[in-house]
C-alpha cells in the first residue's frame, strides 16, 4: 500500500515522540493516533523505563489515550502511525481497539507482527484486518533507533 500525506506527516510526529522518549532514556519509538477525519487525537511514547510496566509501549499509550478522548474502546475509523513495525502485543491491541489501519516506519525483525516475523495484523482467522502500510520513512525512524543503540553499546 503507498502512504498517503497525512501518513507522512503523522509519521514525522511520531519521530517527534521518539525522540521525547529517547530524550528520557527510553528506546525511541513513537506512535500518533489519528481519527477518520486524520485529526491528531492522542500520542505515544516509550516509557517502559521510566514506569517500570513492559506493556507501556507508545502504540499501547497512544490507543489507550485515543480511547479516552473518544470515550469509545473501538477506534473505528482510525489510524495507527508508528515509528516501528508493532510486536504481537501491539498489534493484538491495535486489532482489539479495531483501528482500520495501521501505519508503521522502520520494520521489526526481531519481534514485529505486522508482516516481518508475524503478520497477525492480516490473519485471515481473525474478524478483523487493518490496512497495514509499511515503511513510511523507514530510513529516518530506522536511523534514530540506530543512533540510540550505537549510543548505548
Amino acid at each position: 500500500m503507498q502512504p498517503r500525506a497525512e501518513d507522512v506527516a503523522a509519521m514525522r510526529l511520531a519521530l517527534a515522540q521518539a525522540d521525547r522518549a529517547a530524550a528520557s532514556g527510553e528506546v525511541p519509538i513513537g506512535a500518533v493516533l489519528l481519527g477518520p477525519d486524520g485529526a491528531v487525537i492522542a500520542t505515544g511514547a516509550n516509557s517502559r523505563e521510566g514506569s517500570y510496566d513492559p506493556t507501556t509501549h507508545a502504540e499501547l499509550t497512544a490507543i489507550r489515550a485515543a480511547a479516552q478522548v473518544r470515550r469509545d474502546r473501538v477506534l473505528a475509523g482510525c489510524t495507527l502511525a508508528v515509528t516501528l513495525e508493532p510486536c504481537p502485543m501491539c498489534a493484538g491491541a491495535a486489532w482489539l481497539a479495531r483501528v482500520d489501519r495501521v501505519v508503521f516506519g522502520a520494520w521489526n525483525t526481531e519481534y514485529g507482527a505486522a508482516g516481518s516475523m508475524w503478520d497477525l495484523l492480516r490473519d485471515g482467522r481473525l474478524n478483523h484486518r487493518p490496512e497495514v502500510v509499511a515503511g513510511v520513512l523507514a530510513t529516518e525512524c530506522a536511523a534514530v533507533l540506530g543512533t540510540f543503540f550505537t549510543s548505548r553499546r
